[in-house]
């Protein structure tokens, strides 16, 4: 790029890092000084509650980055400027502050964050402030890969077909960081506090650091590190909860404390020695973009139904509802499996892939809830949470969504229990009054004969609760809610003919 530009503002937002960033990139190519920002925005922060780890994750991530800034620059008082604001109003007011021409920043596809940059465009266009984006944090974006009738891919192993032929040099090319010294700005006077500490944005500690979440770019390395000696075995060990076999890079992922082009480089490298186990993380890497696009093509997914006769379910409601949904929220269903599930979300914000499938499953099909309110807690609770990949989960497992599971698939817990949590270790790691169970009864403590459970310390209704459904009733009732579904496609085929 030529210098099109005296002074350029970088907003950083969910790529936390220094290296392969495509805004800060772009910038320091195109501008004779650039000032690098991160704004807490209000709009999202003042609905959180006060105790929120990825709040606690982005502000240690931030020391970070603002270290390695004022290393790269080789100046003690450049680095980055942290504002705790309304973004919309915050960006604009700092970008004619500084007299800057233009604001660099990554793509953001999730329907609200589209409408604060509209108005931050807008806000900047009437300064004569030109707003750049540019694609940081997938591989392909919205119209990137497209079917041969041209559209977007709604089904996932022909996206993946596409999406591995098209992947070449120059779509995981690293952006390679340019000399930034001469070129990144000391801050002015009035921004060159340190990063705020939680206390005086409002929030707590939490328990980020005693579950070893290793936070900003160098958590992100290790964690990588980590993975990269388990990667080839995970094909084999990625559905056991009680074994170490995901990656962990999820919440690194959402705040782009790694690098996606890094680590599709890594596994296809990988795949092509030979290894499963990178062929099949992989295939997790092209789904985030699946769900990515699948966002971006179709926003109102983030309201409704991919499937629009998914909306004609009628879901429970009332106090019937609200007391169902609140024991799957605590982890007292009587399921151990999903209790025990529920309870690693709760105490440590992560959830094991195969058992967001079950436990979500058993609140939209065994509890005949809208598939809407678990989303909502997800949300709330994941250190990872990522509206495109949470909302593609969600209607997965309700059959709403595109490529899903079909309606009439309903996950038993018991069976999945039994399959992958054999020896009920994950279940007594979560579910300690269990503890002393036997791995043949652990799955349905309430099948157990009366002197399995005494022996076990387990009083069903009192140390642990009796299962709140039937498993064969809810099955029932849910082909039955279901048929809402059948009905309204068959209406509409008939309208068609």
């Amino acid at each position: 790029m030529q210098i099109q530009f005296k002074t350029g503002l970088v907003w950083f937002r969910r790529d936390l890092r220094t290296e392969d960033n495509a805004a800060l990139n772009a910038a320091l190519a195109s501008c004779s000084q650039v000032y690098c920002v991160f704004v807490f925005d209000r709009t999202i922060l003042d609905k959180l509650p006060r105790t929120d780890r990825r709040v606690e994750f982005i502000r240690e991530s931030l020391v970070e980055l603002d270290a390695r800034l004022r290393t790269l620059a080789g100046k003690p008082l450049a680095g980055l400027i942290v504002l705790h604001d309304w973004a919309a109003n915050a960006i604009p007011t700092l970008a004619r502050e500084l007299g800057a021409q233009a604001i660099f920043a990554a793509h953001d596809y999730e329907p609200q964050a589209q409408a604060r940059d509209l108005d931050v465009r807008n806000a900047l266009a009437s300064q004569q402030i030109a707003m750049v984006t540019v694609k940081d944090h997938v591989i392909f974006e919205r119209r990137e890969i497209l079917n041969q009738l041209g559209k977007p891919y709604s089904v996932f192993t022909p996206y993946k077909r596409a999406w591995l032929t098209k992947l070449d040099n120059g779509s995981m090319a690293m952006h390679a960081r340019l000399t930034a010294g001469q070129v990144l700005a000391e801050r002015p006077t009035r921004h060159a506090n340190p990063v705020p500490t939680l206390e005086s944005l409002g929030f707590y500690q939490t328990n980020l650091q005693q579950l070893g979440i290793g936070t900003g770019m160098s958590g992100g390395s290790s964690a990588l590190d980590d993975f990269w000696l388990r990667l080839d075995d995970y094909d084999r060990t990625r559905d056991f909860p009680s074994v170490k076999g995901p990656s962990y890079l999820g919440i690194h992922l959402r705040f782009g404390t790694v690098s996606i082009r890094h680590l599709v480089a890594l596994a296809l490298q990988r795949q092509l020695h030979g290894s499963v186990g990178a062929s099949v993380w992989l295939s997790e890497l092209a789904w985030r973009d699946f769900y990515f696009q699948i966002l971006a093509n179709f926003p109102y997914v983030a309201e409704r139904a991919f499937k629009p006769e998914y909306d004609h379910i009628q879901w429970e409601q009332g106090d019937k509802a609200q007391a169902l949904f609140e024991a799957w929220c605590q982890g007292v269903t009587g399921y151990p499996l999903v209790d025990a599930a529920m309870a690693q979300l709760n105490q440590t914000g992560y959830m094991h892939n195969r058992l967001r499938m079950v436990a979500g499953s058993f609140l939209v099909k065994h509890l005949g809830i809208d598939w809407r309110w678990g989303e909502r807690y997800f949300a709330l609770k994941l250190n990872d949470f990522d509206l495109s990949a949470n909302n593609g989960g969600w209607q997965w497992v309700s059959s709403s969504g595109c490529d899903a599971q079909p309606y009439f698939r309903i996950f038993n817990p018991i069976h999945q229990s039994a399959r992958f949590d054999a020896q009920g270790k994950f279940i007594k790691r979560y579910l300690p009054q269990l503890a002393r169970m036997d791995p043949s009864s652990i799955h349905a403590p309430w099948s157990a004969q009366p002197k399995a459970l005494a022996a076990a310390g387990v009083v069903l209704g009192e140390n642990y609760p009796r299962p709140i459904v039937d498993h064969a009733q809810a099955r029932a009732l849910t082909l039955q809610r279901y048929s809402a579904v059948r009905k309204t496609t068959q209406t509409s085929t008939a309208v068609a003919q």
